[in-house]
């Protein structure tokens, strides 16, 4: 993988050739951190789907849309962990992550100081997510991927 890291600056570019020489490891490492995310939410919602769907409208969400995000969240998360079409699994899963925030995770509506640190605390980290998913569609999978076996054997 070619990266374009050199630093604005000599002096800054000390860690230039350390990104570079693992930067199909740490990519490696930020999917599958990114990944497991989904696959340990949606699993349990995979078996109780209904249960999940009951949930939807009181949040403006369509019942039959848990049919289509609970395995968009699941099976998702594990494309990313094994970098399979990471660019489009990245596309679909920012949909899924900007529905999710924007329809659970509404802060500004909550009275309670709690609840409402909680569900800020949760929107942030859901933006702080799709930070990551900015990179990793810039980036690609990496070489240690599915994306990578499947570019070496064109």
């Amino acid at each position: 993988m070619t990266l374009r890291n050199n630093s604005s600056h000599p002096a800054l570019s000390c860690a230039d050739g350390l990104a570079t020489s693992t930067s199909d490891l740490v990519l490696l490492i930020g999917r599958i951190l990114l990944g497991i995310i989904f696959v340990r939410s949606g699993y349990g919602k995979l078996f109780d789907i209904g249960a999940v769907a009951a949930g939807f409208p009181p949040r403006g969400i369509p019942a039959f849309m848990a049919y289509i995000s609970v395995p968009v969240e699941f099976f998702g998360g594990l494309a990313l962990i094994f970098g399979f079409a990471t660019r489009y699994v990245v596309v679909l899963m920012v949909g899924f992550m900007l529905v999710a925030t924007f329809s659970s995770h509404r802060y500004w509506e909550f009275a309670d100081a709690a609840q409402r640190r909680i569900q800020e605390s949760s929107f942030w980290k859901n933006m702080g997510i799709l930070g990551g998913f900015a990179f990793l569609f810039s980036s690609g999978a990496g070489l240690f991927s599915l994306d990578g076996w499947l570019r070496k054997r064109r």
